[in-house]
């Protein structure tokens, strides 16, 4: 199944027009520039109205661009054009947010009052106004992204998607040889991380250059706006305080125990003396099989219907009116994403689908996104992106849904397989974002690295979750080249933690009856990001600036790894 882009455009000749109008429509927004000052609350709302409206058509174009972009990363030259063109259009709508942030605490305190659903968007201004910059300033920056961390971000994309990786006389892409490090046989798990290192290893030197420069143009932009810390400007965007995020980091490094206890009993699951990197993701034996798409579809469809009717019929239309695409091909990204589009269009979701279990947990994930993204289109194209550390709710809660309803399924062979994957899956949402967290700290500290260097870094910080249960080989040290979060939004991963602990202690409160959960869950998914997290979470008793509060889901991770252990006990 390849996605129907129709609910944004038809074809390019589309796009241009609504360009051309919409330059029209900016080009007379601009005129009302230094009069906000004299705006009563009616007059604002207005203009503020206005300003949604050219910004979500501006983003309506380059989500058709990008999507294109994702499944034919050949197309860079159109993404580039785009971004370009957007950009300019873009610079004369900067004075807005610029005028409200030096507008009087008296004024804009007045149209916050009156401002309904973006109340939470105009007090973020309010709070960001001693890191804006002057309107020429904002411009020059947005002229720069265009060469610097957005052209070094297109770089590494197109050249991770084009390496080829040697398989059996053939060459294939990332996904295929990444999904071969899932294999019941040990062998072809080894070779497929010779042939994934070997792939890398030509191009580290260009990797290095890349992240070398996005983390000095992070650095640039930070001291410009007079951050505290490299962190800082991500830990706003996330409405998370520095205390919070490193409660959670800390919480979780402290509890590293975990992950290296499940590791001795896979090894002794498995029957190896030693436990190898390449052995970490091995299925255990029970459900080692293939999952067609079809039968996917599915297994997710009624592990949403016995939860709620919403998320059923949303997830329905998704299938039915081509929002996804499905499989991996030539030139197409790597991974799987949900893209929110617009209010006025819908979620598109992007996988690599290559019949593992695991692809039917990420078409789960990738739905909870997509049913989010949609549900929360009610308050607006300002509102609908939540901030990181909640975005990832409904994907990891629909994930839960699936492991709840796949173990009724299952004989305890299989079972124990099944809880394997979900402890895995949960190691890699919550302690692997850490060490990633843990390396990125490193690396923003530094000065330039060199691959090697980076190489070191990246096997220190790993070694440090695995202990002595798992041994990483040269080969593995090369791996920090492929993640693409380390280019495209530095500071993202702990976000990951951050929801997947939030959801785990929300999902046991669903399993425990917590009164009218089904109600309240789809209110808070509704409220996107007009409301603050702690205000979203507060809906079900739980304070996220309690340091308790990240314990508590690592508490419910350490019940599962018990009743994982007390399953093998019982074989």
């Amino acid at each position: 199944m390849n996605w129907d882009l129709s609910s944004l455009f038809n074809n390019i000749d589309e796009v241009d027009r609504l360009l051309e109008n919409t330059r029209s429509e900016v080009e007379e927004f601009y005129e009302t520039k230094g009069k906000m000052v004299n705006y009563n609350v009616f007059e604002f709302q207005k203009a503020l109205d206005k300003y949604i409206d050219l910004n979500e058509k501006l983003s309506r174009v380059m989500t058709y661009i990008y999507l294109q972009f994702a499944t034919d990363t050949t197309k860079g030259n159109l993404l580039s054009k785009y971004e370009t063109i957007t950009t300019k259009i873009e610079e004369k709508l900067l004075f807005f947010e610029l005028e409200f942030t030096k507008l009087s605490e008296e004024k804009q305190f007045q149209f916050i009052n009156h401002s309904g659903v973006n109340r939470l968007y105009l007090e973020t201004l309010k709070k960001e106004a001693k890191h804006k910059l002057s309107e020429n300033e904002e411009k020059i920056l947005m002229k720069k992204d265009l060469t610097s961390s957005s052209a070094f971000s297109r770089l590494f994309d197109e050249t991770i998607s084009n390496i080829q990786f040697f398989w059996e006389g053939k060459f294939v892409g990332e996904e295929e040889i990444l999904s071969k490090l899932h294999s019941s046989n040990r062998d072809i798990r080894k070779r497929a991380q010779i042939s994934l290192t070997n792939g890398l290893k030509e191009k580290q030197k260009l990797f290095a250059f890349i992240y070398n420069q996005i983390k000095k143009d992070w650095q640039i932009e930070c001291e410009l706006r007079k951050y505290s810390t490299a962190e800082e400007p991500r830990h706003i965007s996330n409405k998370a305080s520095q205390k919070s995020v490193d409660s959670l980091i800390n919480a979780t490094n402290e509890s590293f125990e975990i992950v290296a206890e499940y590791y001795k009993i896979k090894k002794e699951l498995l029957g190896y003396d030693t436990l190898y990197d390449y052995d970490r993701y091995a299925p255990l034996k029970g459900i080692d099989k293939k999952v067609t798409f079809e039968e996917a579809k599915e297994l997710v469809l009624n592990c949403f219907k016995n939860f709620s009717p919403i998320f059923y019929e949303i997830a329905l239309k998704a299938f039915n009116e081509k929002w996804i695409d499905v499989y991996p091909k030539d030139c197409k990204r790597g991974g799987a994403f949900s893209h929110g589009a617009t209010p006025k269009a819908h979620p598109y979701v992007m996988l690599n689908y290559t019949n593992q279990l695991r692809d039917v947990f990420t078409l789960a994930h990738e739905l909870g996104h997509a049913i989010h993204q949609y549900l929360a289109k009610e308050v607006g194209y300002l509102n609908q992106h939540t901030p990181l550390t909640t975005a990832e709710t409904a994907s990891i809660f629909a994930e839960m849904l699936l492991f709840e309803d796949m173990k009724n399924r299952l004989n305890k062979e299989e079972l124990l397989s099944l809880y394997a994957s979900k402890l895995e899956d949960m190691f890699a949402t919550l302690y692997r974002q850490i060490v990633f967290t843990n390396f990125e700290r490193k690396v923003h500290n530094s000065d330039e690295l060199t691959a090697k260097e980076f190489s070191n870094i990246w096997k220190e910080e790993n070694r440090k979750m695995f202990k002595d249960s798992v041994v990483l080989t040269e080969n593995y040290s090369l791996w920090w080249s492929y993640i693409p979060h380390f280019i495209h939004s530095p500071f993202y991963c702990y976000s990951y933690s951050y929801a997947q602990l939030l959801v785990v202690s929300l999902y046991s409160l669903y399993k425990s009856g917590f009164e009218n959960f089904e109600d309240r869950y789809i209110e808070f998914l509704k409220s996107g990001g007009s409301i603050a997290p702690k205000e979203q979470i507060a809906m079900f008793g739980k304070n996220i600036d309690d340091e308790n509060f990240w314990k508590e889901g690592i508490n419910q991770i350490k019940i599962m790894l018990n009743e994982f252990k007390k399953l093998k006990d019982s074989l």
